[in-house]
């Protein structure tokens, strides 16, 4: 039996941002409708303390797909050729089991994340959003500056990461790329100083974001800390805003950003408004007033996972992507 092995640069192609928000929405819509099995990922920490391995299993029902992801998270890899995650997703058909692809993760969730954030800023952030602050310079960055793109009409970017020439570089590349205004600033509270969008795609451990900066009618993308003990945003940032994440499950088992605001007593579970596949589907209400603070917390679900496989692989079947490798999984006395 043949599967599909779907590399880096082919999962880019066959995954394009429009398209990947597109079928991100409609998964979280699905999500909260019940229409997938999503138990908490496996995670493995490793002796530095830092690194991980994770196993990230899913099922949906529409359409019709299982897979995992399996990845290993090492933060150190920050500023070398490599990137933070890697690893493959595995995709699998629902009605004999069968093993369909071999996909690379680390294009996949460069891509899903920022998708994901982009249908939470379109959902969430004011209309007339223009001035976006990235406090990071890494792969989610550039991913990130594309979908905010896609939900708001971006005129401005800054951006601020711990090493400066990290920030500069992106800045050249990405008004190259875009044709727009980004600069690099020296500090996280110049970047966000009047932003009207926000997004953290640091490997932070402590808060890079203080509440104290965010102006009037912000929206913030909080997606670099995903376990319990690590936060990119301090409680009063939490606390401050109108609080939505992908998952309530996860977040109150993993989200450092509000278990350790919960824990210095600046919030309690309340504080959750609610999951952004129940603003999609008009169950919670999302922005009251222009001048609100909203919040999406991001930890990165194995459905947005296997949903962004299903869809490449649906592409790569059509376009002839990918190579066919034979692997097995038949009966030998068949």
């Amino acid at each position: 039996m043949d599967i599909l092995v779907v590399n880096q640069a082919e999962v880019a192609t066959l995954l394009p941002m429009p398209e990947c928000m597109e079928v991100m929405a409609d998964t979280l819509c699905a999500l909260a409708g019940g229409d997938a099995t999503l138990p908490l990922r496996t995670v493995l920490r490793l002796a530095d303390g830092r690194s991980a391995f994770a196993t990230m299993p899913a099922a949906l029902a529409r359409p019709a797909a299982l897979g995992v992801k399996v990845i290993t998270v090492f933060p150190g890899n920050e500023g070398t050729r490599l990137d933070s995650h890697q690893g493959a997703v595995l995709l699998f058909e629902a009605d004999q089991g069968r093993m369909l692809a071999v996909m690379d993760a680390s294009a996949i969730t460069a891509i899903r994340t920022a998708a994901v954030s982009g249908v939470a800023t379109r959902a969430l952030a004011r209309a007339d959003a223009t001035d976006l602050a990235i406090l990071g310079a890494g792969v989610q960055a550039a991913t990130h500056l594309e979908a905010m793109r896609l939900a708001r009409p971006i005129a401005r970017v800054r951006v601020w990461s711990r090493t400066a020439a990290r920030a500069e570089a992106f800045a050249r590349q990405a008004a190259a790329r875009s044709g727009l205004r980004v600069e690099a600033v020296e500090s996280a509270e110049a970047a966000v100083d009047g932003a009207d969008v926000v997004c953290t795609t640091t490997a932070a451990r402590e808060p890079v974001l203080r509440g104290a900066w965010l102006a009037p009618g912000a929206h913030v993308n909080a997606i670099g800390a995903s376990v319990a003990t690590a936060r990119e945003l301090d409680a009063a940032a939490v606390r401050r805003a109108r609080l939505y994440v992908d998952r309530r499950e996860s977040a109150l088992a993993e989200a450092g950003d509000f278990l350790l605001a919960r824990a210095e007593g600046a919030v309690d579970d309340a504080h959750i408004v609610g999951e952004l596949g129940e603003v999609l589907t008009g169950r919670v209400e999302g922005r009251r007033a222009p001048d609100e603070i909203t919040l999406f917390k991001s930890l990165g679900l194995a459905v947005e996972d296997v949903a962004a496989a299903a869809h490449v692989h649906a592409r790569a079947v059509a376009t002839g992507a990918g190579t066919r490798v034979a692997l097995g999984g038949e009966r030998a006395d068949a």
